[in-house]
């Protein structure tokens, strides 16, 4: 068996995927707050449609930032680039349907539980998913335990973040939520790497596929820079409570300065 390094870059890439994914954490949890408040369908939906986005992003990122540290002593790494790709389409329509579940379901407690089922289930295909697109000399095996204890995390993470998009309305909360379900799915990614044995076999032959930074990197750091500025962007777009609050607000202030015009008096006859 091939010893296996799953930071071989040290805390580098831990952290930087754990702030991946509580970045796409934190946008996908605020633009479904943004869609429950919306006044109009079209609204509800782009809404929605941005919090599939972010959080599919979010966690692919997560996902492959953290395995540019994945080495394997005796062979080389890379990546089939239309797996991946998949992959990553693969994480936002399946985190996608979850989102719209919860969005438009009627009974909130059946829609939270599909919606978190089908999330989770997305978040660990495309995790599994990815790593069908390791190539590398040797073959890989899973622990059957482990990957179903890292699909039950991916399960309950997802859960726990709907419900909190339904629950929590104050950015303070969002932000501790998101750290929250930032750190369960790095816990699923490692959960799931965990599963992982390699049994090497020396060749001199090619690997197919692109090495991790002729692809994985320059992909990952495009969809990073989507992440901070669509989160910037979300960031100073208020919900319609909130800017129903704001112009309240103004009102009251408006009211408490300014007296009331006085008629001008009829003219004496």
């Amino acid at each position: 068996m091939g010893h296996l390094d799953h930071a071989a870059y040290g805390w580098l890439t831990p952290v930087l995927s754990y702030a991946m994914a509580c970045i796409g954490a934190a946008l996908g949890l605020r633009c479904t707050v943004c869609a429950l408040a919306a006044t109009t369908g079209s609204s509800r939906r782009n809404w929605l449609l941005t919090a599939a986005s972010a959080i599919g992003t979010g966690i692919w990122t997560m996902h492959f930032v953290a395995m540019l540290g994945f080495d394997v002593t005796g062979t080389e790494i890379h990546y089939n680039v239309p797996l991946t790709v998949l992959s990553l389409l693969v994480a936002m329509l399946v985190v996608g349907a979850g989102v719209f579940a919860v969005g438009y379901g009627r009974a909130r407690g059946r829609a939270l539980v599909l919606g978190g089922l089908t999330t989770g289930l997305g978040v660990a295909s495309m995790h599994y998913l990815g790593m069908a697109a390791l190539r590398l000399h040797g073959s890989v095996s899973y622990d059957p335990l482990m990957v179903g204890l890292s699909v039950a995390i991916a399960v309950v993470a997802a859960t726990a973040a709907l419900w909190a998009a339904l629950n929590i309305k104050s950015p303070v909360a969002v932000t501790v939520a998101s750290l929250v379900m930032g750190a369960a799915v790095s816990s699923m990614h490692y959960t799931g790497m965990l599963a992982v044995a390699v049994r090497v076999v020396p060749s001199e032959q090619t690997l197919p596929g692109a090495t991790a930074m002729q692809f994985i990197f320059p992909l990952a750091v495009g969809l990073g820079s989507y992440l901070f500025i669509t989160s910037a962007f979300v960031a100073l777009s208020p919900t319609a409570d909130e800017r129903a609050a704001s112009a309240s607000a103004a009102r009251h202030l408006g009211g408490g300065q300014a007296a009331a015009p006085v008629a001008p008096s009829a003219p004496a006859r």
